[in-house]
């Protein structure tokens, strides 16, 4: 058992809440039985398992544990002050594990299925926000989140927490402003939706196509020009009330379930 805080293993684990360490190592920390289940479910490349037996003291833990080392995983075992100086959460439940990002290639990407939904994100600065869009990407279950230059890290601890499990479940991509008009050009069967408060199209009444490229600005600016300029079809969700914008995974919520909704027909009466 690691007793001390002062470990360098500790130590490097503690590290990776900061990006350059997680982008360094290629490492993020998944924390709570819900993150660690959810890996394990979604076969992640979980490197190590790290518990606290004096925390982890549910039925459900304690096979996790006895899951890693049927698989060979590695396990550490800590002390209290030790797992609760990697904690993110005020109440630890005791069980964290050290995994292996999973960024997909663009290259990789083929339009095999009948009807698809990719979502791509410009410059989303919120880790919150995003891991709520992960989240809701899940739900709706979008085909891939594509994340253009100066967007937060999906493995920022804040954005893990939030998309709760997404992170491991909704495949996500790295690329560039030329990535993304050269995948649009090689893929013309794409329908290129994009948002804009100016739009006059309504993004309840209009017809998503079997496959939709939804584009999405940054919280502050909107929608860049390049991407506008990449739309074949722009869109604006509907306001009445004083306030001119919705918060960004509010707005790809909304949007995403109108897809979902039209595909499903589940809402339909």
């Amino acid at each position: 058992m690691i007793s001390s805080t002062a470990n360098p293993h500790i130590k490097f684990l503690r590290s990776l809440h900061l990006s350059k360490n997680r982008l360094a190592s290629g490492m993020f920390l998944a924390e709570g039985l819900k993150l660690v289940g959810q890996a394990f479910d979604s076969h992640a490349e979980i490197q190590q398992l790290i518990f606290c037996p004096e925390l982890l003291i549910s039925d459900y833990g304690q096979s996790l544990i006895a899951k890693a080392k049927r698989l060979g995983i590695e396990t550490l075992e800590v002390n209290a002050i030790v797992f609760e100086s990697l904690a993110r959460k005020d109440k630890p439940q005791g069980i964290a594990a050290l995994v292996k990002q999973n960024w997909h290639k663009i290259e990789n990407i083929q339009l095999r299925d009948e009807k698809s939904t990719w979502l791509v994100i410009e410059a989303i600065q919120n880790p919150g926000n995003l891991g709520t869009v992960i989240r809701t990407c899940d739900a709706t279950g979008v085909s891939g989140l594509l994340l253009l230059p100066n967007s937060t890290d999906p493995y920022d601890p804040a954005a893990v927490k939030a998309s709760m499990g997404g992170v491991f479940t909704v495949p996500h991509y790295n690329l560039s402003y030329a990535q993304l008009s050269q995948f649009i050009s090689a893929n013309p069967e794409l329908a290129v939706v994009g948002t804009s408060d100016k739009a006059k199209q309504n993004a309840f009444t209009f017809a998503y196509p079997n496959h939709t490229l939804f584009l999405i600005g940054s919280e502050r600016q909107g929608l860049s020009p390049e991407l506008t300029d990449l739309s074949h079809q722009m869109i604006s969700i509907p306001m009445t009330g004083a306030c001119d914008s919705l918060n960004l995974s509010v707005a790809t919520g909304i949007i995403l379930y109108e897809i979902f909704n039209q595909r499903s027909g589940l809402l339909r009466t």
